[in-house]
Parts: structure tokens; C-alpha cells; sequence
């Protein structure tokens, strides 16, 4: 087992492996004190969690269901059991195939599970036929995600793209879920619907989706009016010339931590994954003074639903249009170039792929030396910081300073004392190369935005024509 599908012919696969479900050691959170379970039990789920291994190496695949196993736990579950079966392709009827669905229902029944969870998305006609199988709810890795992130959302604007988010996954599925869904609403029947849902035979379904797809209008509407009081806060920064840095990176690679370093901003920090899903802007300065706003952003993870990255699209696009991007890794993860990759995936699907990026692992004082080693040999430019411990922070702090763009003009003014406004001003949106303390002033010689320059130099002229 220790070799990948892509090393072997399709179709060659051992048939005993191929049939088998591969129970993945260290995944059950059962608990072992027993004074925890009456509290826990009212808000846990029993689950089993289910992959389909079709390519890549085993490691890979027990890799994604140990973080399905977290989605789990973050989600409040109790996980029992993980299982993986390898195939060629996904069954598609009942994702596993009827016989494995038959073997899974026996394990399903003998832990007592109420939910088994997929490792990948399903169709909806895979979730019913799966659940008619197993006899407990099933559900795939997107609608967990979308849980998680509709458990974490707290402003209004990300609530509102949770829930579009959440809506775009269910509209393609109300088909056939209950026969509830088929009823004929027309006529007397749907008396008791009101207005609109009365008519020549409409069935339930067919409302169900007009209402559906009415409110996702609708929250898109919000949602683009709620990005535009944040395109207004933008504007101003720009005209400012405060320079963008977002901090992206995968799920709890400690993304909040550094932001609560280096701006001191006081954001949740929690080991647990989409803690963070509404954006928190700060402000920071480089080692010299230079002020640059600092974005915490959602993070990301291995097969992001395209619903969130669409819903949440008002939001990411930030990161497009960012001067820097600082891209937080997790260094003591298992894979941590699989973040990489997962990550820098959604950037060019948001139109990000052309930003500066500066690579940051993260977490060094929990990290594999063997692991670190490597990542370092991979990313040539990358940083080592410990946001715990503080360790290379004072590297990020000037490697992020000389990332930013530079200044627009160069100036050699005297700046009456009675402006000493614009001498702050430089010192916050460009570079002071040096300040010297006159009679009549301060000789200011920066590089700072044009439109700075050019206040600068009416201010000093006057002063320097009385000088001349």
C-alpha cells in the first residue's frame, strides 16, 4: 500500500484493496472522562467519517480525512470512526459503492453514529441513496464546511454571505429530498401560503425554488451594498497612499496571532479552523514610522466549496488589490506545501495571483526541523516566526517594510514649525531619509506621495524664499 495510484496502470488495481475500507488510526474522540460526557452529549454528534481514495498516495488521502476529522470536531462533532475505501473512481450511486454502503451501515450501526460525513461533495441523488443505505443523516464536506462557517459568522455582511453561500449549495438539492418537496401547491391546497404561492397547479418544489432564488437576489443586493461602504474606507486610504497589506494563508496557521502582534489589535485567536471569517483591518507601521493598514482575512483549506468563494468574492477581492500579501503557513502542519498550494489556488481563482507575496511559516517553536528544512529549500525567500513566542517577528516587521511600494516623489523642504502636520504626515505615508531642526524650521528631505510633495513644497518655499 505504500505506493501511489498514479505509479500504477488504471484498472490494475489489487482487487482486495480495492474493495477495502481502511480504518485511519487516531481520528475517534470518544471521550475517556466519563464526567465529561452528560455536558458534551447535548451538543455533540456521533459521526463516521468516509473518503474515497482515487489518486494521489495513501498519505494524502489519510491526510484529508484527518482534517475532515477537524472540520468534524470544530463543527462540535464526536468523531467514531474514519474510513477509507480505494477506488478508480467515486460510485455514482452511493459514493462507495452498494456493497460498501452495506458494510458502512454495519459499522454506522455498531458505534452507534447519527451522522456519517463524506470526504468530498455529493450530488444529491448520491446523499439519498447513501442515507436510504446507512439509515442516518449524510452529509459532504461542503455542507460542513458551510456549517462551521454559519456557527463562526458574526457580522452582519458575513452572515449575509454565509447564508448566500448556504443557499447556492441547497438550491440544485431540493430536488427529490421528501415528498413533501412535490406537492401540488395550486388552488385551495395552498390556501394557507398567501400571496404568490397560490396558482394553476405550481408544486411545492417550484416554490420552494422561487423563494430561493429570490432571497439569494436579495443577499447579493445587501451584500454589494455592504461593499460599497468598505470600497469608500478603501478610497480614502488610497488617496492617503497608506499602502495594503492582507495577511492569507490557510485555516489556523495563526494568521490573527501575527495580526495581534504586529498591529497589537486585540483580534480572536482560537486553535480551531475558521475562527476568523470577518476581516479585520488595522493599522501598522514599519520599523522607520511608514503607516500600511494590515487585513486579516477567512482562511482557506483543502477543496474551498466554490459557493463560499463566490459569496464571499466582495471580500477576497481585497486581497487583489492589496500592494502585499503576506501568506501565512503553517509550519507545524504535516504538509504544509499542500497549504501552499491549496491556498495560492483560490488567490489566482480571486484574481490575486499577481500580488507581491511574501511567504510566512508560522509556528516554528511546534515544527519538524526535517519538515522546516524543507519548506525553506522549497520557498527560497520565506520567513520563520514564532507569533507565539515572538521569534523572527522584528524580520517580519522590516521584510514586510521593504516589500511596500516605494514613495512617489522626492523633496528637500523647509517646513515651518507651525506645519509640523505635514512632517507627521511624511513620516506616516513615505520615507524621512533625515530631519534637521533649523531656526526658521525643519529641513525635511523625504520621499513621500505627490500629493504630500506638493503641499510640502508650498509650505516650504515661503519659508525658504525668506531665507534665500
Amino acid at each position: 500500500m505504500g505506493t501511489t495510484l498514479n505509479e500504477q496502470a488504471p484498472g490494475e488495481f489489487d482487487l482486495a484493496e480495492r474493495h477495502a475500507l481502511r480504518r485511519v488510526a487516531g481520528l475517534s474522540t470518544e471521550l475517556q472522562d466519563v464526567s465529561e460526557v452528560e455536558y458534551r452529549a447535548l451538543r455533540l454528534e456521533r459521526v463516521v467519517l468516509i473518503g474515497v481514495w482515487t489518486e494521489g498516495s495513501l498519505a494524502d488521502a489519510e491526510l484529508s480525512l484527518r482534517e475532515l476529522s477537524r472540520l468534524a470536531e470544530t463543527a462540535g462533532s464526536e468523531v467514531l470512526e474514519g474510513l477509507i475505501q480505494r477506488r478508480g473512481q467515486v460510485d455514482a450511486a452511493t459514493y462507495v459503492g452498494s456493497g460498501k454502503a452495506r458494510e458502512l451501515a454495519g459499522i454506522v450501526a455498531a458505534t452507534g453514529a447519527d451522522t456519517v460525513i463524506c470526504d468530498g461533495e455529493l450530488s444529491p441523488s448520491q446523499l439519498r441513496q447513501l442515507e436510504g443505505v446507512v439509515k442516518v443523516k449524510v452529509i459532504d464536506r461542503t455542507a460542513l464546511i458551510l456549517d462551521i462557517f454559519a456557527q463562526h459568522a458574526r457580522s452582519r455582511e458575513g452572515k449575509a454571505q454565509v447564508e448566500l453561500a448556504q443557499l447556492q449549495y441547497l438550491l440544485p438539492r431540493l430536488r427529490g429530498w421528501g415528498e413533501t418537496l412535490s406537492r401540488q401547491a395550486g388552488g385551495r391546497v395552498a390556501g394557507g401560503g398567501g400571496i404568490g404561492t397560490r396558482g394553476p397547479g405550481e408544486t411545492k418544489l417550484e416554490t420552494d425554488r422561487r423563494r430561493l432564488r429570490a432571497r439569494i437576489s436579495r443577499l447579493r443586493r445587501e451584500i454589494a451594498d455592504m461593499a460599497i461602504g468598505r470600497d469608500v474606507q478603501k478610497g480614502r486610504r488610497t488617496r492617503r497612499n497608506v499602502p495594503s497589506v492582507v495577511i492569507a494563508g490557510y485555516t489556523n496557521a495563526g494568521k490573527s496571532s501575527l495580526l495581534n502582534v504586529l498591529t497589537g489589535a486585540g483580534v480572536l485567536v482560537e486553535d480551531a479552523l475558521f475562527a476568523t471569517l470577518d476581516p479585520a483591518v488595522r493599522r501598522a507601521q514599519t520599523p522607520s514610522g511608514r503607516e500600511y493598514t494590515l487585513t486579516d482575512t477567512v482562511g482557506f483549506v483543502r477543496h474551498l466549496p466554490h459557493q463560499l468563494v463566490e459569496a464571499f468574492r466582495s471580500t477576497l477581492e481585497e486581497t487583489a488589490s492589496a500592494d502585499l500579501i503576506v501568506h501565512v503557513v503553517d509550519g507545524s502542519d504535516e504538509d504544509p506545501a499542500a497549504q501552499l498550494a491549496a491556498v495560492r489556488e483560490v488567490l489566482a481563482e480571486i484574481g490575486a495571483g499577481a500580488v507581491p507575496e511574501l511567504v510566512v511559516v508560522n509556528k516554528i517553536d511546534q515544527a519538524d526541523p526535517v519538515v522546516l528544512h524543507a519548506l525553506r529549500a522549497r520557498e527560497h525567500t520565506s520567513l520563520t516566526v514564532s507569533a507565539r513566542t515572538g521569534e523572527g517577528i522584528d524580520a517580519l516587521r522590516d521584510a514586510i517594510e521593504e516589500r511596500l511600494p516605494s514613495a512617489e516623489a522626492s523633496v528637500k523642504v523647509l517646513v515651518p514649525y507651525s506645519r509640523g502636520d505635514l512632517v507627521a504626515r511624511a513620516y506616516s505615508t513615505g520615507m524621512v531619509d533625515s530631519e534637521t531642526h533649523l531656526a526658521d524650521g525643519t529641513l525635511l528631505v523625504a520621499h513621500v506621495p505627490g500629493w504630500l510633495a506638493a503641499e510640502l513644497e508650498v509650505a516650504g518655499r515661503t519659508v525658504a524664499a525668506d531665507h534665500g
